[in-house]
């Protein structure tokens, strides 16, 4: 659950940080600026560019605001924001990896990140390694002189791998690379990054964040030591926000903590129901006492969000579809985080370096912000029609 963000609790970081009315004639929301040119005073100061906004894609008042307010939450020496989560995790791969170089990367991780690995970075030359995401301290052992960075993400999406953090890090950083990872699924909230050795805190901001299935965007925070890098690569790429979906993911962070112990709660007590159920092998949830990486996730995070993974007691293709057809409150599609429930069908055809032996076909819950009851009811049928298909 929320608790502290440095001297003041973390829903009151949310309300007020990058909140600034007195410079907006005291109006409580940031303007929403639609700009590209900014014009300057004079001619000196145009070739000098001595001014606090330049250009459209160097920020605007509504940029910075949400910049602020992440840099806040994350302890960030910086932060952007981006058109998309996938945008957020490439164009820091980007600013950090060139051709010859070597990257590690979790076997669990993002699927349109692999593909991105696979493909463009591949292509450029970087040699793309998976790990195990269970390695831990392990990673040493994968560690060569041109490894460059270390890509990590926990939990796992779809399988929910927790990974230790920290031992990565130090095992990192020993070996001269920058640790990154995608955090959407945990949120500053529950795990801020940047205080367990991550280098760069990832988040698909289309999710959780933002919070209600209309907006895409992605942030990125780095500490120090990668910031002015990061940024520069960041101004290079011009990959920038539109304004509006930047004022609506901060419109957005102002309510995550409550609506994240919402998703928390709603989460946990479906997938403990479920572990009662008939028809479902197994219940891939962090936060339950039984599951694997149970006493990493509880040594590091403060709370666990709305997603989670359910086994059904074997079958394939048939079972999956007679269960997702079966639901009336769920709805099938991708993404995650807003408030309505969602459930997909997981492949893991992709994985190199990790486990794919279980026991049926994997289901992806997005638990929103439905009643409870209901939810098990629609779960309930989506069973039903599963063990007798």
């Amino acid at each position: 659950m929320p608790g502290k963000h440095g001297k003041r609790g973390t829903n009151t970081v949310l309300t007020h940080s990058g909140y600034n009315p007195r410079d907006f004639y005291g109006f409580v929301n940031p303007p929403v600026v639609h700009a590209s040119t900014v014009l300057y005073p004079d001619a000196h100061t145009l070739a000098t560019r001595n001014q606090k906004y330049t250009y459209g894609t160097r920020g605007t008042p509504t940029t910075d605001a949400l910049n602020q307010a992440m840099n806040e939450l994350e302890g960030a020496a910086g932060s952007l924001v981006v058109p998309s989560g996938l945008a957020a995790v490439t164009i820091p791969l980007l600013a950090f990896l060139s051709s010859g170089d070597h990257l590690l990367i979790t076997d669990a991780v993002y699927g349109p990140t692999r593909q991105f690995c696979d493909g463009m970075l591949s292509r450029m030359g970087v040699e793309v390694e998976y790990y195990d995401p269970l390695i831990g301290a392990g990673i040493s052992k994968l560690m060569k002189p041109n490894t460059r960075v270390v890509f990590t993400e926990s939990p796992g999406s779809n399988t929910f791998e927790i990974q230790d953090i920290p031992a990565i890090a130090n095992a990192a950083h020993a070996g001269g690379a920058v640790v990154m990872m995608d955090n959407s699924w945990a949120t500053p909230l529950y795990f801020r990054a940047l205080d367990f050795g991550v280098d760069i805190s990832i988040h698909a901001a289309t999710k959780y964040i933002a919070g209600h299935s209309d907006i895409l965007a992605g942030t990125i925070s780095a500490n120090a030591a990668t910031w002015e890098r990061l940024e520069k690569a960041y101004q290079q790429l011009g990959c920038c926000s539109g304004p509006d979906d930047v004022y609506y993911t901060l419109r957005g962070l102002r309510t995550l903590g409550v609506r994240l112990e919402a998703h928390r709660k709603n989460a946990l007590e479906i997938a403990r129901w479920l572990h009662t159920q008939p028809g479902v092998d197994s219940v891939l949830h962090p936060a339950l006492e039984d599951f694997p990486g149970h006493a990493l996730w509880k040594r590091d995070f403060n709370g666990s969000s709305g997603l989670f993974s359910i086994v059904l007691d074997g079958g394939g293709k048939e079972k999956a579809h007679a269960f997702l057809d079966a639901l009336e409150i769920f709805g099938m599609g991708y993404s995650w985080g807003g408030y309505d429930s969602l459930a997909v069908r997981v492949y893991l055809e992709d994985r190199k370096a990790s486990r794919t032996d279980y026991a049926g076909t994997l289901i992806r819950l997005q638990i929103g912000l439905e009643d409870v009851e209901d939810l098990k009811a629609d779960l309930a049928r989506g069973l039903e029609a599963a063990v007798n298909a």
